[in-house]
């Protein structure tokens, strides 16, 4: 029986009757899997099209005529170059350099789109409104979200709406959906091809039924979208990336563009300016880098990792592990010191009073599949 104090999103209904196990997660009660199970979700997106609610996403619009510049002061990335119709990866930092939130950014023509982690929606409208100034209007959208993953997207979405066949990755468009307008993006957080599609609340059912009417197209949950965003070496907020860690630390550098980085027209004006640039510029103390466990036992968040088997303190930690299905074993990422980060260095972790041995690996552990 669901939580009485976990929201709903207006897929719930349609959810239960798929046959979803259901589960909390950032104050929602969202699918965890359905009957065909996580593994066979995660490989038939790898191979066809999943279905996934991402509604509880919070979607954020900005309206104003220096919206972007005025964006600017608080993340490290290019916005006012950002062309009508693209979107890009940004992040909000905090003075010391830390990441407060990874978010999407999108420019609409008369508004920038944003959207934010689920658990870290009110925070963020906070850092909005105390952040821009009284000339930008910061509106939060009740809208539903799905996202349609997989090498079968396109042609699912395509024969619903024919135009979102000639977009690239990271543009959005608007379309008609079952009679309803449409924010498309072709993105997502899988490593493969796909959309993130915004929609009314009222239309969200009868688009998501549509879709998963569609030749190779199933329903996905929360298990799957781990799995698949571990295995394309892709950060969660809370788990890989926080407030304590720094884009470079992250391995995020490249979300960073030359115009406001150090020599750059642009260049800092963001929270925690002086130490992500010297941290892009120099490296970082520590990385973000991939970790492969030897055998078959999945290491899991929070797994210490040591530069020897018989190391008496820890040198990082694991932050997000699990099986990863298109591998075919054990995946992890964690935060170890530069010094240990080249792939094919030998670690070993601490699992339940043993010391295994693992290695470093490069990221992703698989390719990704994006319409560029």
């Amino acid at each position: 029986m669901a939580d009485a104090a976990l929201r709903r999103t207006p897929l719930h209904d349609l959810h239960a009757g798929l046959g979803a196990r259901m589960g909390g997660f950032a104050g929602y009660d969202l699918p965890l899997s359905y009957p065909a199970g996580v593994m066979a979700e995660h490989l038939h997106t790898r191979a066809a099209a999943g279905l996934f609610d991402v509604s509880h996403m919070g979607q954020v619009i900005l309206r104003g005529e220096r919206a972007a510049e005025a964006l600017e002061a608080l993340v490290p990335v290019d916005v006012l170059g950002l062309a009508e119709g693209r979107q890009r990866y940004a992040l909000f930092t905090n003075e010391a350099g830390g990441i407060e939130d990874d978010l999407m950014v999108a420019n609409r023509g008369d508004h920038l789109l944003l959207v934010v982690n689920a658990a870290r929606k009110e925070a963020d409208l906070e850092l909005l409104r105390a952040g821009l100034p009284e000339s930008v209007t910061v509106e939060p959208l009740d809208r539903a979200l799905l996202a349609l993953q997989g090498p079968g997207s396109e042609a699912a979405l395509a024969a619903l709406a024919p135009g979102v066949a000639g977009m690239r990755f990271m543009d959005v468009a608007t379309v008609t959906l079952e009679g309803t307008e449409a924010w498309v993006s072709r993105s997502g957080y899988t490593g493969e091809d796909g959309f993130e599609i915004s929609i009314s609340e009222k239309a969200a059912v009868r688009v998501a039924e549509a879709l998963l009417a569609q030749e190779g197209v199933a329903p996905a949950g929360l298990g799957a979208r781990d799995s698949l965003r571990l295995e394309a070496g892709l950060c969660l907020h809370g788990h890989d990336i926080d407030a304590a860690t720094t884009p470079a630390e992250a391995g995020l550098g490249w979300a960073i563009q030359k115009v406001r980085r150090t020599g750059g027209d642009r260049a800092g004006g963001f929270p925690g300016a002086n130490r992500i640039l010297r941290e892009l510029a120099e490296g970082s103390e520590r990385r973000r880098v991939g970790i492969r466990p030897e055998g078959r036992a999945p290491m899991r968040e929070g797994v210490e990792l040591y530069d020897s088997a018989d190391a008496l303190a820890p040198v990082g930690r694991i932050t997000s592990g699990g099986f990863g299905p298109s591998v075919g074993a054990p995946v992890a990422m964690g935060l170890v010191p530069a010094a240990l980060s080249e792939p094919g260095t030998r670690l070993h972790a601490e699992l339940r009073g043993r010391r295994l041995p693992v290695t470093v690996a490069a990221l992703p552990f698989i390719p990704s599949n994006f319409k560029r």
